[in-house]
């Protein structure tokens, strides 16, 4: 799996800038983004940008990557802003909700609780 690490646009380069992330500066391609600004915010997979981002969701996806982190250090706090996902969980949706992000039916959801045979 490939994670995305927002980063900011620091020094312009020819087809390249550096830019700043929570390891310090890196030579980020920007081939797929075309020209930057620095003080710009983008979406980098490994060594490259795939997407422009507003601050605002630069923010939020280090937030979730720090949940992430915390979690997997088991430092795992409901209470923390990090705790705050930017969308809902899957886990605190109702059947209708997450028939709709599956792109299927409701569930049926008679059955539950109910032992089943296989």
């Amino acid at each position: 799996m490939c994670i995305g690490i927002p980063m900011q646009v620091r020094t312009l380069l020819e087809g390249h800038v550096l830019a700043e992330g929570p390891q310090g500066l890196e030579r980020v391609n920007t081939a797929l983004v075309g020209d930057c600004v620095p003080g710009e915010w983008v979406l980098v997979f490994l060594g490259s940008a795939r997407e422009r981002l507003s601050a605002e969701r630069a923010a939020e996806v280090h937030s979730l990557l720090a949940l992430v982190e915390d979690t997997l250090a088991g430092r795992y706090d409901p209470q923390s802003p990090q705790a705050q996902a930017a969308f809902a969980l899957p886990s605190a949706m109702g059947a209708e909700q997450l028939a709709a992000l599956l792109g299927a039916g409701a569930p049926d959801l008679s059955s539950q609780g109910s032992s089943h045979e296989h």
